[in-house]
């Protein structure tokens, strides 16, 4: 048995690594994935170009306008007189906010009443829209505060400043709330996954088409060891594609790994599990190479989109978030970003892993009874 699956192993080695696309496919895409969510993929909203309407140009006004451009999150592009232009600047794309003071604004706080400051942004993009406006709101309430406390100290002759109640905030697990350690894990737990399905999804299918599956009926083997040659192969390049992307984060984006590596080892076999079954699955139902990749791509998108790797599950619909209990990147993304950021362990991470085993061996069971069937 166990000389059959041997030379199953090596003929599949020789297969996937003599051709040069194939090895880019297995060692360069994770790379440029990587380097690609690294960089380019990210929710941080900095250098915001920004437009300036300051009708009133008075020592507070310009004050305030310094608040806006030393937070280093907004860009003074332009200076206008009208707001004519600061729309023209917006509709172009050329700027994404406009802050307005309108004349009077130093003397209406000049006399103890509440001035307005409008900032207005563009909104077609609802996400940065609404970061922008909160770092507008933030500014102009620290100004605020200062302002009403110089005015107690002036009215009252205070010579010391009343107490009050100060926010300390902190963010957890990712003290800079860097998107990137966001993100790059989550990339392990996709790329494993395309991999291993392309892989796997081609394994039987091709054996069709190039007219071996005939010759490998005749032999003495086993849908079991057959199996097995033909997934062991794929498992072991998604073992090293985990370790390359891991290393990429650690070393080169400074991603912390505050968990085990064995454990996250460990889990990636659980999700290699269900990957390889279900390309496998894939394989057995289709006649040509072309339709396992279309058959993998037609699972891929959706199981990507509804794992929690990009929106929310909690924001998605009610049925929708009962689809995604059988996407198994939905558990291995929870692991791979607990073990990444946390450093938590299999006591929180069980019943993800428990949900991955269940799947693996019910999908791996799947594919050796259609496989049956297509050796029958």
């Amino acid at each position: 048995m166990f000389e059959r699956i041997k030379h199953i192993l090596i003929k599949e080695f020789i297969q996937v690594f003599r051709d040069p696309k194939m090895k880019g496919i297995i060692f360069m895409m994770p790379i440029i994935q990587v380097l690609v969510f690294g960089y380019a993929v990210t929710t941080d909203v900095r250098h915001i170009a920004t437009v300036v309407q300051d009708s009133d140009n008075s020592v507070i006004s310009r004050e305030l306008i310094s608040r806006f451009t030393g937070s280093g999150y907004f860009d003074v592009i332009e200076h206008v007189n009208h707001v004519d232009r600061a729309a023209l600047l917006i509709d172009r794309g050329e700027a994404q906010a406009l802050i307005r003071i309108n004349k009077g604004f130093a003397d209406t706080i000049g006399a103890g009443r509440t001035a307005a400051v409008q900032l207005v942004v563009d909104g077609s993009d609802s996400n940065t829209a609404g970061i922008v406006l909160n770092y507008g709101a933030k500014i102009v309430g620290g100004y605020a505060e200062e302002i009403a406390d110089h005015q107690l100290i002036a009215l009252k002759g205070l010579v010391q400043q009343p107490g009050g109640v100060h926010l300390a905030t902190r963010a957890w697990f990712n003290e800079n709330l860097e998107s990137r350690n966001f993100y790059v894990p989550g990339v392990i737990a996709i790329i494993v996954m395309l991999i291993t399905l392309m892989l796997t999804s081609m394994a039987v299918v091709r054996e069709k088409e190039i007219g071996t599956m005939e010759q490998i009926m005749v032999t003495p083997i086993t849908p079991l060891e057959f199996i097995l040659g033909k997934t062991v192969p794929f498992a072991l390049i998604g073992f090293a594609d985990v370790l390359l992307i891991t290393l990429i984060a650690v070393f080169w984006f400074e991603v912390p790994i505050r968990g085990s590596l064995l454990l996250l080892l460990g889990a990636t076999g659980l999700y290699l599990m269900t990957t390889l079954g279900i390309g496998l699955f894939i394989s057995t139902v289709s006649q040509t190479q072309q339709q396992a990749m279309m058959s993998t791509f037609f699972f891929y998108f959706p199981a990507v989109l509804l794992s929690g790797f990009m929106f929310p599950i909690a924001n998605m619909p009610i049925a929708v978030q009962w689809l995604t209990v059988l996407n198994p990147l939905r558990y291995f993304l929870v692991i791979v970003r607990g073990i990444f950021l946390k450093g938590i362990g299999p006591v929180i991470l069980w019943p993800q892993m428990l949900a991955l085993a269940v799947m693996g061996v019910i999908t791996l069971w799947l594919a050796a009874g259609r496989f049956k069937k297509t050796l029958n």
